[in-house]
């Protein structure tokens, strides 16, 4: 497998059912917030990531943010979730995500990491050396560097769904939501 290449993919954060992270063998859970929860423009968590959140601590899972944001948007976005994050992680790199992820009780068989990233959350989980999980952004941003970014995802992509034909393609909702548009 790829370094970049997520372990699995999926819709929508929401699809990522806690059964199947259990079954897994996942305990804790490390997220980005901005269009893997919530677009940029949402400053705080509606109903439905509030939902899956209690849902996870049901069963037991522990999660946490890690953003490239401010303090003051992780703050603001985890106000009503108190969940453990870390702000300014400077992902890809995995130093701020480590400290998060030791605290919290992960290690290597427990913990996936969710993103809507590759070259940022899929190569921050394989530099601490935990699954990826990847869903397409929720809104995506339309300036140069991400559009270039989002380019050379789709050749890692081509190549990660030839291996994996029956995984939900984030391609697909990408491309749809733009033609909706």
């Amino acid at each position: 497998m790829s370094f970049l290449q997520p372990d699995a993919t999926y819709l929508s954060f929401s699809d990522i059912d806690p059964q199947i992270l259990l079954s897994l063998g996942v305990r804790v859970v490390l997220l980005d917030i901005d269009n893997t929860l919530a677009p940029y423009e949402q400053p705080v968590p509606d109903e439905r990531v509030h939902a899956w959140f209690a849902e996870l601590a049901e069963w037991g899972i522990r999660a946490a943010f890690v953003s490239n944001n401010s303090e003051e948007r992780v703050r603001r976005f985890n106000k009503t979730l108190g969940l453990p994050a870390r702000w300014k992680a400077k992902k890809p790199l995995a130093g701020a995500a480590r400290k998060l992820w030791r605290a919290i009780g992960g290690n290597h068989r427990n913990t996936v990491f969710i993103g809507d990233q590759i070259f940022t959350d899929v190569l921050c989980a394989r530099a601490l050396g935990v699954r990826a999980f990847l869903v397409p952004p929720i809104k995506d941003r339309t300036d140069r560097g991400t559009r270039f970014k989002r380019f050379l995802e789709r050749g890692i992509l081509k190549r990660y769904y030839k291996l994996h034909p029956s995984a939900p393609d984030v391609r697909l909702k990408r491309y749809q939501k733009g033609k909706k548009q």
